[in-house]
């Protein structure tokens, strides 16, 4: 029996000229094809979703909406198509070039951002799930953010957020996000990594994981082969570990970068480890396949999560985008905005 009153989740279109809106309509699909815990509310763009259906030959119909309140009342009674409500955030031109930077998909994109994530902290939707955007597009449209992680925490007010990636196999969290190599080495301070293991432990909570497991890697080789190759290990990143462990967390380390994934994933010592740059903990996810890699951005006040690549401009519009992804990031979605276990 359906629920009465089901979750609502937001769901981002992307960029417009990539594989946003075709995994989009996919996902909406495959969720109304099987019984499922929540409503999709998608927020972009009423007529170009509708040309893409149209253009890809898939069943649905765009029911253009204003408010997330007027779901209560959309008529789904046409029988053929299935019937996909969209929060009217862009109006985009016929002409948008598929497969190539636009400043107007760009701005597109930001304002279902920001519509969306209005909605999640005024509290009408349980979450957002974000279709990928493109860095270049967004900063032709005159956004300086370089990614939808310092966006959101810009919307929400809070500085204190972090990235983690999850699969089946494997969870990582970092300590900097979008920044150079040179940057993210100088961004490793106590304070930071104190703050990643605190705001972890909290978002491995929320999945329900009940007692985290957390190893944290460390930033030189060897995690510095007790300051022979470096010092952060011994002066910054241990005493933070300390830190955590003395406020409960079950956390470990430093442990050299190059085995601590495999630890985690192929021996299940850890629930996740934490990585103290960009590329040192998207890769070893990212290796394991994207189509079931969900980026969650930890310590919002709302749940977001993501797929974990990009706007793939190579195949947009062909029909032939990977939705598994998207799928995942709005399982996932569902399992954090539930209530946490008491």
């Amino acid at each position: 029996m359906p629920d009465p009153n089901p979750m609502i989740l937001a769901v981002t279109m992307g960029d417009a000229c990539g594989i946003g809106p075709e995994i989009v309509l996919k996902a909406c699909m495959a969720c109304a094809a099987q019984p499922h815990p929540a409503r999709l509310l998608v927020y972009g763009d009423p007529g170009l979703l509708q040309r893409q259906a149209d253009a890809l030959a898939l069943p649905v119909q765009i029911t253009t909406l204003t408010d997330p309140s007027e779901l209560a009342t959309m008529n789904t009674s046409a029988p053929s198509r299935l019937q996909i409500p969209v929060i009217a955030c862009s109006d985009l031109p016929l002409d948008l070039p598929i497969g190539q930077v636009d400043a107007r998909a760009g701005h597109a994109a930001h304002a279902a951002i920001v519509r969306a994530s209005h909605d999640a902290i005024a509290g009408h939707v349980a979450a957002v799930v974000t279709a990928p955007i493109h860095k270049e597009a967004l900063h032709a449209a005159g956004v300086q953010h370089p990614g939808h992680t310092e966006i959101l925490a810009e919307l929400a007010g809070v500085r204190d957020v972090r990235m983690m990636l999850a699969n089946d196999e494997l969870r990582t969290i970092l300590v900097t996000i979008h920044v150079s190599l040179r940057e993210a080495i100088e961004g490793i301070t106590y304070p930071a990594v104190l703050e990643t293991l605190l705001i972890a432990h909290d978002g491995l909570k929320r999945l329900g994981i009940a007692a985290p497991r957390i190893a944290v890697a460390g930033l030189n080789p060897h995690a510095g082969e007790g300051g022979l190759m470096g010092r952060e290990e011994i002066e910054i990143i241990a005493p933070a570990i300390a830190a955590a462990r003395a406020q409960g967390i079950d956390a470990s380390g430093p442990w050299p970068g190059d085995t601590i994934f495999m630890r985690a994933r192929g021996f299940r010592e850890f629930d996740l480890v934490v990585a103290m740059y960009h590329d040192q903990g998207l890769i070893p996810v990212k290796y394991l396949g994207l189509d079931q890699g969900v980026n969650v951005t930890v310590g919002l006040p709302f749940v977001r999560t993501s797929v974990d690549h990009g706007t793939a401009f190579d195949i947009a519009g062909r029909g032939i985008a990977d939705h598994r992804s998207l799928l995942a990031a709005i399982e996932m979605a569902i399992q954090v905005a539930r209530p946490i276990p008491s």
